[in-house]
């Protein structure tokens, strides 16, 4: 939501303290608001302050740009000051539930029956937060307008805080209330909560003064009021908690790899996604083409060829038939023809010869086997096998992996999007507010790379080569972007982050390595997924030293990692649902290379673009352009 004059809000605790300073940032972009608060005459006064930024913006209303109203907000009048702003300003665009106390008596001590102690504290705090959250999204449904609801929690609802366990219970409440209703974005309405560590304000100065220098000192008021309107601004947080404090920044959380450990993927919500189904033709044909490696070598074009096969029928039983559309390039395929993804010295090697090539593709079930009852004829699929480069592929049903459409943007979320997406989490164990550098950012897997750390709520850096790529990394959402042909990506990295990176995304290789790895910060992660560099010359793929690696990594105990996607294979439908996911509501963005490569004779020149230098985005094969053609008339 773009917070633009005319937008109107209501904050509860808008008197004092948070809630005030809300108040007057919303006003100072031109914003309406109604301020709910026990104390009226400092009601009163903000509501002044606020008439008078909102000055700036509006003239001759013939209503008020503020409204306060009187309200204990677990009094019963309570939807009053809802339908006082509703009918003022026409609507409710923003709400901010910010009113809170600490409890009035320590607990341990605490002899009564809570009822003017802990009790209203619940009450206050989780209780009348509850009851804010129903009237703004009734409000909101009433008039069918989107909307967006932040909660104030408190770091205190993150972690114990001993000294209160009321008040860290409500916070704990209104945190989990919170988050559980991240399903309403569905409506358009998205509700977040705001934990920051303590602030200076009338009830944060209540904390002893050697705890707060403990934590750092108090969290600056502007850097609250910024999370705010980023959890505002920011389409993609719906049931978003965002932690702020001295110590580590602005970060989300949980984080990814603590997600990981509850989040279920039902076996249902990949059903649910094929609604589509494709035509195909009624009789299938008796042979097919496919390329197959047929010399060892690291030139792709040299080591391939398409042959002509017979396509067996009936299929065999627990075995399905799919008909390829779109087929990935990866730059990995001159490792495979070359064979280094084999054990054994190449002339045992050689006895494979032939053996087809492709990794990863996206289609449509043509036929399937006995004993095949999951998956039915017409229902689009993708494969990640050996094999890929094919118009017909016949692979066991387990090897099946559901997909809502088969499109290019698909097979981009494959092997260079699944790299990404498990890498980051368990290679990486990426969490929020850390800086996060890319190499070759705007290649097939870098683009996935930099959107999904940027999603965690991370400081992301890219490197690329050229204006086009750094025009794509920007639109990503990139933070800073290196372009290596105007920029020494060395002297960016030493001046502009003297700290070093949290996490290297490495796929370079080379002196790019060596770069990542001297700016790799005090326990700091290397993920090396690649090393494109190194693949091509005159001799392939050659192994490079890095002379003082062990030294470095001791010195400032950092880890070094290299990841392969097929070891992964357990994890790849879970990725593959949770990006498809992403793609669906809009938060993830997936580039495909303008280069258009038709048909298999084309997959050598795809290789050779990949490798070139020139590509930007994932390079996709379209196998088969008639069906391509189809598929745009649905």
């Amino acid at each position: 939501m773009e917070l633009k004059p005319g937008l109107s809000a209501l904050v509860t605790g808008g008197a004092s303290g948070i809630g005030k300073a809300l108040c007057l940032a919303l006003a100072a972009k031109g914003i309406f608001v109604t301020i709910v608060d026990f104390s009226e005459e400092k009601g009163k006064e903000v509501a002044s302050l606020v008439e008078i930024e909102n000055s700036k913006f509006h003239q001759n209303l013939g209503f008020p740009s503020a409204i306060f109203v009187k309200c204990d907000v677990t009094s019963l009048n309570l939807n009053l000051a809802f339908e006082k702003h509703v009918s003022t300003y026409g609507g409710l665009d923003i709400c901010i539930n910010n009113a809170g106390i600490a409890n009035t008596a320590l607990f341990w001590k605490d002899q009564t029956d809570g009822t003017k102690t802990w009790k209203h504290t619940i009450n206050v705090n989780l209780v009348a937060v509850i009851d804010c959250t129903r009237l703004a999204i009734k409000s909101m449904q009433a008039l069918q307008k989107p909307g967006v609801i932040i909660n104030m929690g408190s770091s205190a609802g993150l972690y114990p805080m001993y000294i209160d366990p009321i008040y860290s219970a409500t916070k704990g409440g209104v945190v989990m209330f919170t988050r559980s209703l991240a399903p309403y974005r569905r409506q358009g309405i998205r509700v977040n909560v705001l934990c920051p560590e303590f602030v200076q304000t009338e009830m944060g100065e209540k904390a002893g003064a050697k705890y707060i220098t403990l934590l750092g000192g108090y969290v600056q008021m502007e850097n609250v009021v910024k999370g705010a309107f980023d959890l505002i601004m920011d389409e993609s947080r719906a049931g978003s908690c965002l932690w702020i404090t001295n110590r580590r920044g602005m970060e989300y959380w949980p984080g990814p790899a603590e997600e990981a450990k509850y989040l279920v993927l039902s076996s249902s919500s990949s059903r649910r996604k094929i609604s589509f189904r494709a035509p195909l033709g009624a009789q299938l044909p008796q042979s097919f083409e496919k390329v197959v490696v047929h010399k060892l070598t690291h030139n792709f074009r040299d080591a391939t060829h398409i042959v002509r096969t017979p396509l067996k029928l009936p299929i065999e039983s627990g075995h399905v038939l799919l008909k390829i559309i779109y087929a990935g390039v990866n730059a990995s395929d001159v490792n495979f023809s070359s064979g280094r993804y084999f054990l054994g010295n190449k002339k045992d090697l050689s006895s494979l010869l032939p053996f087809d090539a492709g990794f990863e593709a996206v289609g449509i079930i043509a036929a399937v086997g006995d004993s095949v009852s999951n998956l039915e004829v017409g229902t689009p699929a993708a494969i990640m096998v050996y094999g890929g480069y094919a118009e017909f592929m016949t692979v066991p049903s387990k090897h099946i992996l559901p997909i809502g459409r088969p499109d290019p943007e698909v097979v981009a979320m494959l092997t260079s999007g699944l790299t990404a997406s498990i890498a980051l989490e368990k290679v990486g164990q990426m969490e929020s507010g850390q800086v996060v550098l890319v190499t070759a950012a705007a290649g097939g897997t870098g683009q996935f790379a930099v959107q999904l750390a940027k999603l965690a709520g991370n400081k992301v850096v890219a490197t690329c080569g050229g204006k086009e790529k750094a025009r794509l990394l920007k639109d990503l959402g990139v933070d800073r972007v290196i372009d290596y042909k105007t920029e020494d990506i060395k002297t960016v990295l030493k001046n502009e982050f003297p700290k070093g990176v949290d996490i290297v995304y490495e796929s370079v290789g080379g002196d790019m390595f060596d770069m990542c790895l001297n700016a790799l910060a005090i326990h700091g992660r290397l993920i090396v997924i690649g090393m494109i560099s190194q693949y091509q010359g005159e001799h392939g793929w050659k192994p490079k030293n890095y002379p003082g690696l062990v030294e470095k990594l001791l010195t400032k105990s950092q880890s070094v990692a290299g990841f392969f996607l097929p070891q992964y294979s357990y994890l790849w439908k879970e990725h593959l649902a949770r990006q498809f996911d992403l793609y669906s509501s809009g938060k993830l963005k997936v580039a495909i290379d303008p280069k258009r490569f038709l048909g298999l004779h084309s997959v050598p020149d795809a290789v050779e673009h990949l490798h070139s230098g020139r590509s930007s985005g994932k390079v996709v094969v379209c196998i088969d352009s008639t069906f391509e053609q189809q598929m745009a008339k649905l």
